[in-house]
C-alpha cells in the first residue's frame, strides 16, 4: 500500500466561481530531510497510546471505535450470545470517506464529483481534496510546501482506486496496521477493499485505502458517515515468519490425543448435554476474560 503514493504537482483545473483551485497530483518532492531521525520521533513513550490518528482535511469524521453490533445490524442473537462474532465487528477502529463522494468507473476510465464540482471529473491519474493544498502549504515547513498527498488517485490496474482517508497514523514500536472492509458490516454495493498490513510504527504518511471498483453502470457513492474500512492494531510477531511457520497438523482423529478428546467432550458434549443451561455460556466467559490483563501488555 505504501508504495502507491505519489506526491503532487501543482496542474490546475480551472474553477472560475473559487477562489482557490482543484489540484490534479503528480510526483514532484524529493530531496534530504531536514527533520529528526524517525528513532528520535516515533510513540517510544510507555504512556503513549498504542495507535495516535492525525487529520490533514478537516472536514474528515474522526476515527471510531468499531460497533459489536455493526450500527445494529448484526442478528440479535449473534450479538448476545455469540461472542466470536462480537469481538471481530468490535476489534479496531472504523475509517471514514473525509467527504460525500461519487465515483463513476465506465470500464476505462474514472470520474469524480464533489459537492464543490458543477460536473464530473476525469482522475489523470489524480485529484487534490478541493482546496486543500492551499491549507497544507499554509501550515507545513518550507521544505514540504507543495507536497500535499493525493486525494484521489486511478491506479494502473483497471477499476481500481486509492482514495485519502484525510488521516495518517502512527504506532507503537512493533505495532502495525491492518486496513480492511469494515468487520460483519453490510456494505454498499460497488467497491471492495484491498486489505494490507502497515507498519505505521516506521512509515508515517498518509493512510490511504485501495478500491476495486465493481460497478460500471451506475455511480458509486462514497458516504461521510457510513464507515469505509477498519484498521485493526497488530503487534509484528502475530504475522511474521517466526509465527506463521509455527503450526502443526494433525492429519487423521487416530492421533488425536486423550486431552483433545477430553477437550471436545467438555466444549461441545457436556453443553448440549444440559437441557436447562444457560444460553451464551462461552460469550460469557469470554466477557470475564476480557476484564484480564492484555496478554501482549503483560509480556512487554
Amino acid at each position: 500500500m505504501p508504495a502507491a503514493v505519489p506526491l503532487p504537482t501543482h496542474q490546475f483545473v480551472t474553477r472560475p466561481d473559487r477562489g482557490s483551485p482543484i489540484i490534479s497530483a503528480g510526483p514532484v518532492c524529493a530531496g534530504l530531510s531536514a527533520f529528526q531521525d524517525r528513532e528520535t520521533t516515533h510513540m517510544s513513550n510507555p504512556e503513549s497510546p498504542n495507535v495516535r490518528f492525525h487529520r490533514l482535511i478537516e472536514e474528515a469524521r474522526p476515527p471510531q471505535r468499531a460497533d459489536r453490533s455493526a450500527i445494529g445490524t448484526l442478528p440479535t442473537r449473534a450479538y448476545r450470545y455469540c461472542e466470536a462474532v462480537r469481538s471481530a465487528t468490535g476489534f479496531g477502529w472504523w475509517i471514514f470517506p473525509p467527504t460525500d463522494l461519487r465515483i463513476l468507473w465506465d470500464g476505462h476510465d474514472i470520474f469524480w464529483l464533489h459537492d464543490s464540482l458543477d460536473d464530473w471529473l476525469p482522475l489523470l491519474p489524480s485529484a487534490q481534496f478541493p482546496w486543500f493544498s492551499a491549507r497544507f502549504d499554509e501550515a507545513a515547513p518550507e521544505i514540504l510546501k507543495g507536497c500535499s498527498p493525493p486525494f484521489l488517485t486511478a491506479l494502473p490496474e483497471p477499476g481500481t482506486l486509492q482514495i485519502w482517508t484525510g488521516l495518517m497514523a502512527r504506532t507503537a514500536p512493533d505495532w502495525s496496521l491492518l486496513v480492511r472492509a469494515p468487520a460483519n458490516l453490510p456494505c454498499p454495493g460497488g467497491h471492495a477493499v484491498f486489505e494490507g498490513i502497515v507498519e505505521t510504527d516506521r512509515w508515517f504518511g498518509p493512510l490511504f485505502i485501495n478500491l476495486r471498483l465493481t460497478r460500471t453502470h451506475a455511480p458509486i457513492r462514497l458516504r461521510p458517515d457510513f464507515p469505509l474500512a477498519q484498521v485493526q492494531p497488530l503487534p509484528r510477531s502475530v504475522y511474521g515468519d517466526a509465527t506463521l511457520s509455527a503450526s502443526s497438523f494433525v492429519a487423521d482423529m487416530a492421533e488425536f490425543e486423550p486431552s483433545d478428546w477430553a477437550d471436545y467432550h467438555q466444549t461441545i458434549v457436556v453443553p448440549n448435554a444440559d437441557p436447562d443451561r444457560p444460553f451464551g455460556a462461552y460469550a460469557v466467559a469470554s466477557r470475564k476474560r476480557e476484564k484480564s490483563v492484555c496478554p501482549v501488555s503483560q509480556s512487554a
